[in-house]
């Protein structure tokens, strides 16, 4: 294929970029820079090599220019040199991109306020899998930076592209040995000093390193690179488990006739400041703190093969390991309120507040826990690149890649656990609040005592997840002329997700052990400056003494208690694997699959032309794609219906010979076809003044939870049927209008200017919609369905099932189903219709508008040495949060504003960079622990990170890194800031190591 001079070229690279295309692809494909034309003949050329941080920032640059479409990009400073040790911490540097952080460390991403299940992520252009088993989002703690040479991340749709993101679709560039000849190598040993661990080792060790070296002319190359990193970190968190929001006029005034009276209103009389009817308040249910450590080991390698078969044939082979474990040990303190005794003080509505809410003559627990559990994900890709150009105007490529995500538990106790423990002793319950963290003040009947304690209520989860993803494409690029070429292809991607899970739990709250059968299990301890960094975290009301004990020792001895007979064993339903309730279950009682098979065509035209004398380019590209989904999911079985009294009927639970539940599977289908256009046209104005205008339609995939095949009902029936709910394979996908304008102005090597405008009118976001009165798969006959109930109703005069049930049981003893004795009457196949259900089912219904503006400043200071980037993002949509309307609301989670900066300087073999990032408070979802509904918002956040690099000699480097060394904590809050539902703590870390590179 034919290398064009200048803008001719720079098109090219623009159709790479645009394309992702897969590692192996030829020199024209993997062109980062314009080549420049020829120089006149004797000309003594003078060659500048940029290296270092302003190297990288160049290079992410000249990909933006020269970018189909709206794209940005980082780019590795060196060989195995990525600006972060994180991938979502550098993706956040780039503008309209936000992180979540897990563990004081970035997890996922929200581009241009759209969160991380509508991103797609790809590995060298081929799309990934993810082990979350429930949606589509991609955790990039699991892979380590060292072994990426860069990312890009592209924020408008394109043909050529596999489909799945709205909000971007970000691509993972790793090393290829062919594209950079010769021998190199890169090994790097760092020692990590987190704060914020107590219990953990101070330090503790990384080694990272890249191996690239070609062969035989250069036509052979190898490449191996490897990451082995260990982690010992503590989060401390302050929390409030749910706040019941009421209406001003509910109270807890019962028989008093005044207002509506609900279980955790406030009484009408003895309230400072108390709530007007128009407001809205929300009290506490409970206020814990929790103190954990983590220990994370994360390994990850890949080795890529590549074979210049002929100057036209290329061959590339590439294996990418990533294993990502962790651990968990936990303990916790908390005080549950009971809404009663209730003396308060609020702070003026609308939206009100308790300044102080306390709870007094109620006798209560003292709960502490303790947890030990941990999980591990693993993912593997292998894949194949196969490119040839057939001429010196066609190109072929032919992709393939097979991947596999997994989660698995690491721990005897599976993913998450929690064992209770409480003592009966608190007689009144204060929550202060106003400061970040709330303040849990108990007053007891007698001092903390060992003795008092015994053993409540357990709950162990343990949970799988496998995505295997097989996806090929054929491709290829023809060029008409100089000025126009059309990329082609088809690609068929095929996957299959898994998730499973099953809890077994203890609802022994009210204790099953006696005062002293666990007294020397427990370790006195104090959370005394456990919240330093946190607002309020000194306050000398908060209590702080509890017991810490090991999860492992008290549930041994209650098992012990168990077999002497001195305990009673829980009577519930699955005793988990070590059949004593102590443990999770492989006996699955949630397990859903589901099969996507996607067949794709596409076909993206490129023309570069002069519009008004000025160099132009255009892009137009379409892709079909159908999709066939087919969705199982293991569902409880029911063998009839009983009425037991009243309006209660209960569903009869089908069993085998052992007792045990029968789980079937059920199966359910759907399809669709989407057809996704892309128009892309830029314009330099003016020298380096370049004009952007992008339109594309880009498509999301609902998550696995909704498009599940399983028929689930709640096993409470009422006289006129029953409720339940089922996945809809049927769901369309996610669908969204993209526009975006832009104005780029690139003054320098390392320096340019933009602002762009976008918008996304998005449609087909899920809701739920209720159909009445139908069938379900378990046939279960109703007895009020049938002559019995008729007969009673004429003989009775009223349609009152109390009076009904009643007669059938006096009157009709003798007919089939009527156990009068044990006041039991039960459904007969062939005499009573069957019962219909209410059914939940997700449905598209709802469209959204998001649009904003995005500004950066990128600059260098001349041969200075120093520079900075400075980047927004302001983003805006009509789907806000009402907190003042107590009903169930449509919202899009992750929408906010967010800042950077970052200032460097790169000269003389020293490297310093400080960057700082923002981002304003956003709504996070909806839902909040034991209250279901609510809002829940993370607070405004900004951390300061820095790294300082001093090369020594030829082949050494000494670096320092230090990530959020201010201390910055992380707030949750409700419908108001002063409702907290958790204050955050996770500390500094520091990194300090040595680099070798050859």
């Amino acid at each position: 294929m034919k290398h064009y001079p200048g803008a001719r070229n720079r098109l090219a690279s623009a159709i790479a970029v645009a394309l992702g295309i897969a590692p192996g692809m030829h020199a024209l494909a993997q062109s980062e820079e314009p080549t420049a034309p020829p120089p006149p003949a004797n000309t003594v050329l003078e060659e500048v090599v940029v290296t270092g941080v302003r190297a990288s920032i160049q290079r992410a640059m000249d990909q933006k220019r020269d970018a189909a479409g709206v794209m940005d990009a980082i780019s590795a400073q060196d060989l195995g040199v990525f600006p972060d040790t994180n991938l979502a911490e550098s993706l956040q540097r780039i503008t309209g991109v936000s992180i979540s952080r897990e563990r004081g460390e970035g997890a996922e991403v929200t581009v241009r306020g759209f969160g991380p299940e509508f991103n797609l992520v790809t590995l060298n252009g081929r799309q990934m899998p993810t082990q979350s088993g429930i949606n589509r989002s991609f955790d990039f703690a699991n892979i380590a930076a060292e072994g990426v040479s860069g990312v890009q991340v592209f924020k408008t749709g394109k043909a050529d592209m596999p489909t799945g993101g709205i909000g971007s679709t970000i691509n993972i560039q790793t090393a290829r040995p062919l594209e950079a000849p010769g021998p190199r190598a890169t090994v790097a040993l760092r020692a990590v000093h987190d704060t914020s661990t107590e219990e953990g080792d101070s330090i503790t060790p990384e080694i990272s390193g890249i191996l690239s070296n070609t062969f035989a002319d250069d036509r052979l190359g190898v490449a191996l690179s490897f990451s082995s990193q260990e982690r010992d970190s503590g989060v401390q968190t302050g929390r409030v488990d749910g706040w019941r929001s009421f209406p001003g006029s509910v109270n807890n005034d019962w028989g008093s006739g005044i207002g509506t009276q609900e279980w955790g209103g406030i009484p009408v009389n003895g309230q400072e400041n108390r709530p007007g009817d128009d407001d809205i308040y929300s009290v506490p249910q409970v206020i814990g703190y929790e103190l954990a450590e983590f220990n994370r080991e994360r390994i990850n390698g890949q080795l890529t093969l590549q074979w210049q078969a002929t100057d036209s044939v290329r061959a590339t082979v590439d294996y990418t390991y990533a294993q990502h474990e962790f651990t968990r040990t936990f303990s916790n303190m908390s005080g549950w309120f009971n809404f009663g005794g209730q003396e308060s003080s609020w702070t003026d509505g609308p939206v009100a507040s308790p300044r102080v809410y306390t709870e007094v003559g109620v006798a209560n627990d003292l709960a502490m826990g303790a947890g030990l559990d941990g999980e591990e994900e693993t993912m593997d890709s292998l894949g194949l690149n196969l490119i040839w150009d057939v001429t010196d105007r066609l190109s072929l490529e032919f992709d393939y890649h097979d991947s596999t995500a997994e989660l698995q538990p690491n721990s005897r106790f599976g993913n998450s656990s929690v064992l209770g423990l409480a003592s009966y002793t608190r007689t009144s319950t204060t929550g202060i609040f106003g400061a970040d963290l709330p303040i849990l003040d108990v007053a007891l009947s007698g001092p903390l005592d060992a003795n008092d304690m015994i053993v409540a209520g357990s709950v162990f989860t343990q949970e799988v997840a496998e995505m295997n993803i097989e996806q090929a494409k054929f491709a290829g690029t023809f060029d008409f002329n100089e000025m126009s070429s059309i990329n082609f292809g088809v690609q068929v991607t095929e996957v299959d997700n898994r998730s499973a899970e099953s809890t077994v739990q203890r609802d022994t709250w009210g204790g099953v052990t006696q005062p002293g059968d666990i007294a020397d299990l427990m370790n006195p301890a104090s959370m005394a400056g456990a919240f330093d960094a946190i607002s309020g975290g000194s306050d000398p009301r908060r209590d702080s003494d509890y017991f810490t004990f090991s999860l492992a020792d008290v549930a041994a001895r209650t098992e012990d208690l168990q077999a002497s007979g001195a305990v009673d064993v829980a009577p519930i339903p699955d005793l988990g694997d070590c059949g004593t309730g102590f443990c999770p279950s492989s006996n699955y009682s949630v397990d859903r699959r589901t099969r996507e098979e996607a067949l794709a065509a596409f076909v993206h035209y490129h023309l570069a032309f002069d519009l008004f004398d000025r160099p132009a380019n255009f892009h137009a590209g379409i892709r079909y794609e159908e999709t066939d989904v087919s969705s199982q999911a293991l569902v409880p079985t029911y063998s009839g219906l009983d009425w037991v009294g009243g309006n209660e009927f209960v569903a009869i639970a089908a069993v085998d010979e052992n007792g045990n539940q029968i789980r079937d599977f059920t199966d359910l289908d759907g399809s669709y076809d989407n057809t996704l256009p892309n128009i892309d046209f830029d314009i330099e104005l003016i020298q380096d003044l370049v004009m952007r205008l992008s339109w594309s339609k880009t498509m999301t995939r609902p998550n696995y939870q909704d498009i599940q095949g399983g028929f689930t009902i709640d096993t409470l029936l009422r006289v006129d049927g029953g409720t339940g709910r089922v996945g809809n394979p049927e769901l369309l996908p996610f669908e969204s209008n993209n526009f975006d304008f832009s104005l780029e102005w690139y003054y320098g090597d390392s320096s340019y200017i933009s602002a762009g405008y976008f918008r996304k009118d998005v449609e087909n976001f899920i809701g739920e919609s209720i159909q009445e009165n139908q069938a379900v798969p378990f046939d279960l006959p109703h007895p009020a369905f049938g002559p019995l109930y008729d007969q009673a109703v004429a003989a009775t005069g009223t349609s009152d099932s109390g009076v009904n049930y009643g007669y059938i049981i006096n009157n009709f003893g003798d007919q089939p189903g009527v156990d009068a004795a044990n006041g039991v009457i039960s459904g007969v196949a062939g005499r009573d219709p069957n019962a219909t259900f209410d059914v939940t089912v997700p449905v598209n219904f709802e469209e959204s508008v998001i649009d904003g503006w995005e500004l950066a400043w990128q600059h260098a200071l001349g041969d200075t040495g120093f520079g900075w980037i400075v980047n927004a993002t302001f983003a805006d949509g009509d789907t806000r949060h009402n907190d003042l309307n107590l009903t169930q609301q449509f919202v899009l989670p992750g929408l906010s504003d967010s800042a950077n900066f970052i200032g460097y300087y790169d000269k003389n073999g020293i490297q310093v960079r400080i960057a700082y990032n923002w981002r304003d408070a956003y709504l996070s979802g909806l839902g909040q622990p034991n209250v279901g509904v609510g809002p829940t918002y993370v607070d405004e956040y900004g951390q300061w990170d820095a790294s300082a690099f001093y090369e020594w000699g030829d082949n050494w480097i000494v670096f320092l890194e230090a990530v959020n060394f201010t201390n910055e904590t992380v707030k949750v809050f409700g419908r108001d800031e002063d409702q907290v539902l958790q204050a955050v703590q996770t500390g500094e870390r520091y990194n300090f190591g040595v680099r070798w590179k050859y």
